[in-house]
């Protein structure tokens, strides 16, 4: 079974093109036309799809070609864009980039596996008719999915000249985008700042897509969307041993200390038959006590270092709870806050809930930054020895003591390192893992939290 799905992707010439900032006004330009809108983003990233949650009011997600075989890729995308008039599809890097000189898992390859129409950004500052030499370049380098082309910082008096140079190359143009200094977004170590951070954002991307509205074609864009071709049917999963009337509660923290969580996994827990239930390490006194499972995602730990060692109720809780064998998923920040300390910026230490070793200090760069593949070195929560799990790492603190439950491969190259602690009942270690890339994963993890429940 295939569904119609219109959809298309903003993708760089680099990173720092302007592909979020562009992405957040067309999407909220759409909401303003009354369209029903999903969004997505290219890659492993966290932080950008939190963008899109404040213009369209739902969660994003994320289509990440070396976690996804090309089916799910296309799978996810078809199950996002259901009953939407269109989906946006925001690119990561620059459109060729990717692992390896292939292009692997980047923008290129989510557009080509899902034959999804890409709408080029080109940063114009400093340019004029070297512009056309990129946009040529682009068009030519292989064989491609780009059909438009929208450019960033450019003149208001070059538009035109440039337009009928890119038209006779055969591609579409969508519009510029003047310089907006006053709409640019601000960042910090991990990326973008998130979205709850900046104030007033709402009127801010509001703001940017009244001045976007002026220079965007975004009938051209809807048109574009709507060339896509059909996409196969998401095929909706569930777990065949779900008792009736006995759901699996899984507590998840969310906060702005933690707030790095893949929407697409907790979506599947869902399928799979359990209640979700939020809570907040800094705000709640302890975990949900009917939990069966609990999953402490990343964020920005070191940032509320200092509130989160303050709420002691909910640092015992957690300790507890985890030391009666509650099915416990620790990922980055949550791997961070089990340690005996934290080390904010300014190098205070507080202490934290002391589950697993020495503490989490600052370092002056990312470390172990990237794709990853992960070994089972024993049997544990989430999978059976030696099998195989794709992750992400991307952080600055550092752990004292990262565990030697798994061995953590770099793709194509002749790097690995021990890494995360793996118990019958814990995961917790810096690696990021998204469920889609192994379902086994989560059913293997529903499954912990079920005898838990028996």
């Amino acid at each position: 079974m295939r569904r119609k799905c219109n959809r298309i992707m903003i993708a760089g010439m680099k990173s720092g093109s302007g592909k979020t900032t562009l992405t957040c006004g067309v999407l909220q330009l759409l909401v303003n036309r009354g369209l029903s809108v999903a969004s997505l983003k290219c890659g492993p990233d966290y932080i950008d799809p939190a963008f899109h949650e404040k213009v369209l009011g739902v969660r994003s997600g994320n289509l990440d070609g070396y976690f996804f075989e090309d089916e799910v890729l296309s799978s996810l995308l078809s199950k996002h864009g259901q009953n939407k008039d269109i989906t946006v599809i925001e690119g990561v890097m620059g459109y060729y980039d990717g692992l390896g000189m292939k292009s692997i898992g980047g923008s290129f390859h989510v557009s080509m596996a899902t034959k999804t129409p890409v709408v080029l950004v080109i940063d114009c500052k400093g340019m004029a008719e070297s512009i056309g030499a990129i946009l040529h370049g682009f068009l030519t380098y292989r064989p491609n999915q780009i059909r438009g082309v929208i450019f960033n910082r450019l003149p208001a008096q070059l538009y035109e000249p440039l337009k009928e140079v890119a038209e006779n190359m055969g591609i579409c143009v969508l519009g510029y985008v003047p310089t907006l200094k006053e709409f640019q977004l601000e960042s910090r170590h991990l990326g973008l700042v998130t979205a709850d951070e900046i104030h007033d954002i709402k009127n801010k991307i509001e703001g940017l897509a009244l001045k976007l509205a002026e220079t965007i074609d975004i009938d051209g864009l809807l048109e574009l969307a709507g060339k896509a071709p059909e996409l196969p049917a998401y095929q909706q999963r569930s777990n065949q041993e779900q008792q009736v009337n006995k759901k699996i509660r899984i507590a998840v923290a969310k906060d702005e200390a933690f707030c790095f969580i893949y929407q697409d996994n907790i979506n599947l827990l869902e399928e799979l038959g359990c209640e979700i239930m939020y809570f907040s390490p800094l705000h709640d006194k302890s975990i949900p006590t009917e939990a069966d499972g609990m999953l402490l995602y990343g964020g920005y730990p070191e940032l509320y270092a200092k509130q989160l060692s303050s709420n002691q109720s909910m640092i015992t809780s957690i300790r507890e709870a985890i030391k009666n064998g509650l099915p416990t998923i620790a990922e980055c920040g949550g791997f961070m806050y089990l340690h005996e300390w934290i080390e904010d910026r300014e190098g205070n230490r507080y202490p934290m809930a002391a589950v697993l070793e020495g503490g989490c200090y600052k370092t002056n760069r990312l470390q172990r930054f990237g794709y990853v593949e992960l070994e089972a070195a024993v049997d544990n929560l989430l999978c059976k020895k030696g099998d195989k799990i794709k992750a992400h790492e991307f952080h600055y603190w550092d752990s004292e003591h990262t565990g030697d439950g798994f061995v953590a491969q770099k793709p194509f190259k002749q790097i690995n390192w021990k890494c995360a602690y793996a118990t019958k009942t814990l995961y917790a270690g810096y690696p990021h893992i998204h469920f889609y890339a192994n379902t086994n994963v989560a059913r293997q993890f529903v499954e912990a939290c079920r005898t838990e429940n028996v």
